[in-house]
Formats: C-alpha cells, structure tokens, sequence
C-alpha cells in the first residue's frame, strides 16, 4: 500500500440547503465566486498537485455536475438512492481512488493564499499520522461564526474543542474505513478513533479562507479575493 496521496475525493454531493434560492435548481458546486463555479476553484487546487486521480461523489441534482465534470479528468460517482454523507462517501469512492491516504476536500470554501493540499502534501508523516487537516485561525476566516473546531497542540496533534477551524481539507488514511458498520455516516465517526488513537494532526493556514455555505458569502468571498489581488 502506498503511503503518499496520489487521488484526491471531493465532496459534491450535499442539498446545500444553507445556499436557499441559490440551490434551487442547481447543486451547491456550481454556484458562481467571481464568475466561476465553486467546484472550478477547488478543481484548480486539486489539480495543481498532480493527483493520479479526481473523484468527486453527486447527489443532489447531479445533472448540472455530471454535464459540467466530463472530459475535465473528474471521475464522478452518484450516489443513489439515498445520501452517504462523507465518511460514507468516501467509502463508496474507494474503488476509484486506489489504496492508501488520500487527500478529500469539500468544495464550498474560496482559499486566498497557498495551495493547502500542497501545504499538506509537504507536512504529511505517514509513521505517525493517520489525518492531517489544514487548520483555520478564527481571524483568518471570513465570514465565519463559531470558535472553532479543534485544538492543536506544539506536536501538531489535535484533540476536539475551540481553537482552530476545520477548513474542509486534510488527508487521511482510509484502511479503518471498513470497520464502521453504517452505509452513511459522518467522517467524525473515523475522526473519533483516530483521536483517542492520537493519530490526528493539524497544520495551520497562513491566508484567508472563506466557507461559502450560505448566499452572503459569495459576496464575502469574491470581497476576499479581490484583496487578496490587490
């Protein structure tokens, strides 16, 4: 089994219901940040690393996706009849994506600064780790509420509570994948073992990210960029 990501899983598949009239008759990914859809800017990232292979999985209203993703070297997956979340998801792209860690990310974040998957390619130590996610300050997250979702220590490792946002891109080792019984699940149920087996680590961003999960944030996000070029 290889122990550096050469696939990269997005995560396309969600109602984006946060999004309101944005998503009424298209999914989430092709929502349009400065003129192009989510799923291109975070295409451009994937992309960028030189992956062997892109899977992104659909559900909601995959058509648009599907009709955009051809001839792009995005290998799509629909899932059907029900949602398989993102632990779930992920499982059920294994046969696209190969053996070993590979990189996921979700496709509603705008990112001003470094690639974070390259970030992460040049951080990732597979003797200890079994994730490394890319870790948002409070400051460093535009039009964010909340206080976090971990907490990083000196070492890198992660354990849960207020600190640092989870900025939808990590890699991790997808072996323990099959242990989990259910058909959809949460990535945070595989996160849970990882943690008590102290084998989640974080590295931080050193630019802007901006979660655009719901209509006001494309404004925030192309304000963003738009700075960002200055």
């Amino acid at each position: 089994m290889r122990d550096t990501p050469k696939a990269v899983m997005m995560f396309a598949a969600g109602f984006g219901t946060r999004m309101k009239h944005l998503t009424k008759d298209q999914p989430k990914p092709m929502v349009k940040v400065a003129g192009r859809p989510l799923i291109d800017h975070a295409l451009d990232l994937a992309k960028a690393v030189a992956p062997d292979r892109i899977v992104a999985n659909l559900h909601y209203k995959p058509e648009p996706l599907l009709h955009h993703l051809a001839n792009r070297g995005v290998q799509t997956i629909v899932e059907s009849p029900d949602i398989l979340e993102t632990g779930g998801g992920l499982r059920n792209a294994l046969p696209l994506l190969g053996d070993g860690p590979v990189f996921t990310m979700n496709t509603d974040a705008i990112w001003a600064g470094p690639n974070p998957l390259a970030m992460l390619a040049g951080a990732w130590n597979p003797s200890i780790m079994d994730a490394l996610l890319i870790g948002i300050q409070v400051d460093h997250a535009v039009g964010h509420a909340g206080s976090g979702d971990f907490i990083l220590a000196e070492d890198g490792r992660l354990t849960r509570g207020p600190g640092v946002i989870y900025g939808g891109v990590q890699i991790i080792k997808t072996d323990m994948l099959e242990t989990i019984s259910a058909s959809a699940f949460s990535l945070n149920v595989l996160w849970d073992t990882m943690l008590a087996q102290g084998g989640m680590f974080g590295i931080l961003y050193p630019g802007q990210w901006c979660d655009v999960g719901h209509p006001k944030g494309v404004t925030l996000a192309e304000e963003m960029l738009r700075n960002a070029n200055v």
